[in-house]
C-alpha cells in the first residue's frame, strides 16, 4: 500500500506487472530467434592434466553419429545436429524449450595438439574428448651440463 500511495496510483501494481510481462516476451523473443536456444550449445568444461587438454561436452538426446569432431592446430571444434520428435498432429505444444538444428562451438587451446592421437567417449549424453598435447608443445626439463 505504501508503493501505491507513494506514486500516487491505483494501476501502479498493475501496470508494473504488464512491464514484467512485456519484458518476459522480449526475452523469450531473443532466445528463441537462434536455432539452439542461447547459442551456447552444447555446454562445455575443458581442462588441462598436463599431457592433455580434457573437454567434457553436454549432449543430451544426440546421437554419437550426428556429432563431428575437428582438430587443427591447436583449435578443436564440435559441431553436429539436435533433432526433436515432432508431436503429433493432434497434439500442441504446452511449452517448447527444447531447440534442434545445427550447432558449433570452436576453442583455441593454450598449446598445439598431436591431432593423431585424439580419442572422444561418448556415454550416457556426455561427450569427452582427450587431446594430447603435440610433442613440441610438452614441457622438457633441460639438463644442465657441467665442465
Amino acid at each position: 500500500m505504501a508503493l501505491l500511495r507513494l506514486f500516487g496510483d491505483d494501476d501502479f501494481v498493475s501496470r508494473m506487472e504488464q512491464m514484467q510481462r512485456e519484458m518476459n516476451r522480449l526475452w523469450s523473443a531473443a532466445w528463441s530467434s537462434s536455432p539452439m536456444g542461447s547459442g551456447v550449445f552444447p555446454a562445455m568444461n575443458i581442462y588441462d592434466d598436463g599431457e592433455s587438454f580434457i573437454a567434457r561436452a553436454e549432449l543430451p538426446g544426440i546421437k554419437s553419429e550426428d556429432i563431428d569432431i575437428s582438430v587443427a592446430g591447436k583449435t578443436l571444434t564440435i559441431s553436429g545436429n539436435r533433432t526433436i520428435e515432432p508431436v503429433g498432429e493432434s497434439e500442441t505444444y504446452h511449452r517448447r524449450e527444447r531447440k534442434s538444428g545445427e550447432f558449433r562451438r570452436a576453442f583455441d587451446l593454450p598449446d598445439l595438439v598431436d591431432a593423431n592421437k585424439v580419442m572422444a567417449h561418448f556415454s550416457n549424453g556426455v561427450l569427452e574428448v582427450v587431446l594430447p598435447r603435440a610433442e613440441q608443445a610438452k614441457m622438457r626439463k633441460i639438463k644442465i651440463n657441467t665442465k
